[in-house]
């Protein structure tokens, strides 16, 4: 099978070739640069680059490939979660080349995208379910900060999710706050390295509260009324980076301890984390040295298919292909669909 998948979310414009597992080319055209004045993804902007990039950036996967637009087998496109208008751009691209080629069309979801995504790997990378096992997932980025029981391949049941911002959503309106440049995540991380994370003792919002659902607004607000009272903090190279490294510290322990309690509650042996925010290293470190105390398997989704990408969607798309699903041509995109 030789699929063609197209992904138009958000703020990434991504085109991706994929064949029985393999993943033939993943381009991604970031928007970055047109929101960074703003401090954050404006929506008529994002449509409109999408529309200005979607056939270049298709027609680029598919040369990088080395794959004809008749040699494909199927199509596939985010159907949702996301901006409205960005979605319709991707979805509706992907049905009429389906209909045109009279080839089978999946309409997948973004977030359950992102829960496989850790199974991507490998150079040149394949999706490889081969040792697939049941796990709890974490998904977190700017939109999304979700705990998932992933029971079998295609089957899963969500444990929590965010009540208020995503832990990204936290990392980026902190981080434009005391001044940095969108997105401020990577800014925040890169500071964090050479900074002290208990310089300042934030608020850890939920973390030791029954269930798994996450709160950050607290610590916005937190942070907020501290940099209120310390306004000189800011002119401070070295008290902005222990600023920055307390945190950090803050968003990540809550985001680990939860997980990794999810796990041992649910006897499962393995640990998936997966979404943007998985880049950045204090996380990754965190989770590896936490797997490992609580003698569990960890899969971390690869930096290059951890934010917004079509290779995860191509990859999701085939399995559900073979497994007998597909979608109506005339599908409607699904701004605020549940997981």
């Amino acid at each position: 099978m030789i699929l063609l998948a197209i992904e138009t979310s958000c703020d990434e414009t991504s085109a991706a070739v994929i064949r029985d597992g393999r993943i033939l080319s993943n381009i991604v055209s970031s928007q970055i640069a047109l929101h960074h004045e703003y401090g954050g993804v404006v929506p008529e902007l994002a449509t409109r680059e999408h529309l200005h990039n979607l056939v270049p950036v298709t027609e680029q996967a598919l040369h990088a490939a080395e794959v004809t637009v008749g040699e494909l087998d199927a199509i596939a496109a985010t159907q949702g979660p996301g901006l409205a208008g960005a979605l319709l751009i991707g979805l509706k691209a992907a049905e009429a080349l389906a209909f045109s080629l009279r080839k089978p069309f999946i309409g997948i979801h973004h977030h359950e995208a992102h829960l496989y995504s850790p199974w991507i790997s490998g150079d040149p990378p394949v999706a490889d379910f081969t040792d697939f096992t049941p796990s709890v997932s974490l998904i977190v980025s700017g939109g999304h900060t979700i705990l998932v029981q992933v029971k079998a391949e295609l089957k899963h049941e969500v444990l929590g999710s965010t009540l208020d911002d995503a832990a990204g959503e936290c990392f980026d309106k902190i981080g434009k706050l005391i001044g940095l440049p969108y997105p401020a995540g990577p800014e925040i991380d890169r500071l964090s390295r050479e900074g002290n994370p208990k310089a300042h003792n934030f608020p850890r919002p939920m973390m030791n509260e029954p269930g798994d659902d996450f709160s950050f607004a607290g610590l916005k607000t937190s942070v907020r009324y501290f940099v209120q009272k310390n306004p000189t903090l800011l002119d401070d190279p070295k008290n902005l980076r222990d600023l920055c490294a307390s945190v950090q510290a803050a968003i990540v322990e809550v985001l680990v301890k939860k997980t990794i309690r999810a796990a041992e509650r649910l006897g499962v042996d393995c640990v998936t984390a997966s979404g943007g925010v998985i880049g950045n290293s204090a996380l990754r470190e965190q989770l590896a040295v936490a797997c490992k105390k609580a003698g569990l398997k960890l899969r971390l989704a690869d930096r290059k298919f951890s934010t917004d990408n079509a290779a995860m969607i191509g990859a999701l798309a085939e399995r559900k292909l073979r497994a007998g699903f597909s979608t109506a041509l005339d599908a409607e995109i699904e701004p605020s669909w549940a997981l």
